[in-house]
């Protein structure tokens, strides 16, 4: 009897420590994120990198314990910038629990406001326009608006523009995205920015760009600036190259100098218009890998981590999506420090209070992210960069545009 005893005990032993072996170790909580974006399709040359920094962001956060035993787990979705299947999207992460969103397109950005403010959800999209502003609470830019980016390139004409009043095209997408700073720039003009708009170009789907080229030179066209995706900037650049009318120095007389808004120009456009990107001024908030900085260590660190090749890991736009990852887990990140629940609402709370003393900086901007009640735009300072020999070299110090508050 003892000795059937003892054997049940010892096979009770063993499979208390085998229950014991295969339970999990407390895994923390799980803060669920969504993003839907064009991974593929229309605007996918900017989508794909950034769902690709959004991806490894989340990953090194879990991985290295950033948040301790909790995680983030963000499900990304290729919506191939299509608005309904981006708002079927949205509701279907909002069935799963979201604590936050992040959202890509203009379009779809607006068309979605409404369920943002009902829900009140947090939400960083991937698009600048400041129309996304507009009355709304719950939607934060990350950057510099569209219309900022513009409006910044304009004044950087007319103050290095050496003779009269310099004549404008506008080149942009023929979208919300595209239209966003069209009429800002228009009113900065009206504000007193001495520069005259002669065309504002929406651009179709045309591999040639000669008969516009040739009219813009026919008005005396100085300067285009481009508010649109890289693709169709290559193609205008290469176009423009061929026909000898690429200026080589910064408003050279008789010929056209290109400067563009951050999803114009960076390593992307180098790669897709080569030795035609030359001399092409561009203005975003975010580094570039060209330049030592310890924001650009830590990307190409990412990138290599998870396998990413050299173009991904060099992309303006995976810096893009690393960034709103890391500002999302660094609302969750101090609303645990202060002891709350990780929530939509806290985190809304956090993103409201990140200024003055609070403010966050990333490293993969030029400064430092900053949001309130009344200012939703998160880096206000721009750098200016022009393509060298192939690569992008910063000019001068960040800045902020002049005329941004003037037309308020």
């Amino acid at each position: 009897m003892k000795k059937n005893r003892k054997i049940f005990l010892t096979m009770l032993f063993s499979a208390v420590f085998l229950v014991a072996l295969s339970a999990p170790a407390f895994a923390g909580n799980v803060y669920k994120m969504g993003l839907s974006l064009a991974i593929t399709g229309p605007t996918s040359d900017a989508g794909n990198p950034y769902a690709k920094g959004v991806e490894d962001y989340f990953r090194l956060v879990n991985e290295t314990k950033i948040l301790g035993d909790d995680t983030i787990e963000c499900t990304i979705r290729d919506d191939q910038y299509n608005n309904d299947v981006t708002k079927r999207n949205y509701e279907d992460f909002m069935s799963q629990g979201i604590v936050f969103y992040l959202n890509y397109s203009t379009g779809s950005t607006m068309a979605l406001k409404k369920d943002f403010e009902e829900e009140k959800m947090p939400v960083i999209p991937a698009s600048f326009h400041a129309g996304n502003l507009i009355d709304s609470n719950y939607i934060f830019l990350p950057i510099a608006s569209y219309s900022a980016q513009a409006i910044g390139l304009a004044e950087y004409i007319v103050k290095n523009n050496k003779k009269g009043v310099p004549k404008v095209a506008l080149f942009i997408h023929p979208s919300a995205f595209g239209r966003g700073p069209v009429e800002d720039v228009q009113k900065a003009v009206a504000a007193g920015l001495k520069m005259e708009i002669i065309e504002v170009v929406e651009h179709g789907k045309d591999l040639d760009n000669t008969a516009m080229l040739k009219r813009l030179m026919s008005k005396g066209v100085q300067y285009v600036i481009s508010q649109t995706v890289q693709s169709p900037v290559a193609t205008m650049l290469q176009d423009a190259g061929r026909l000898g009318l690429v200026a080589t120095s910064f408003g050279e007389p008789g010929k056209i100098t290109f400067v563009g808004c951050h999803y114009t120009g960076g390593n992307d456009l180098t790669a897709l218009a080569g030795a035609s990107a030359e001399n092409f001024y561009w203005t975003t908030s975010y580094i570039v890998t060209n330049e030592p900085s310890a924001g650009a260590t830590a990307q190409l660190a990412l990138a290599k981590r998870y396998g990413r090749d050299d173009k991904a890991a060099n992309s303006h736009n995976y810096a893009n999506g690393m960034m709103v990852a890391q500002v999302a887990t660094e609302v969750v990140r101090r609303a645990k420090a202060k002891g709350k629940p990780v929530t939509k609402e806290t985190l809304y709370q956090e993103l409201l209070a990140m200024n003055g003393n609070n403010s966050f900086s990333p490293g993969t901007t030029v400064g430092p992210v900053t949001y309130s009640a009344t200012d939703k735009a998160g880096v206000d300072t721009l750098q200016l960069y022009v393509a060298k020999g192939g690569v992008f070299k910063s000019i001068g110090k960040p800045f902020i545009p002049e005329y941004t508050s003037k037309i308020k």
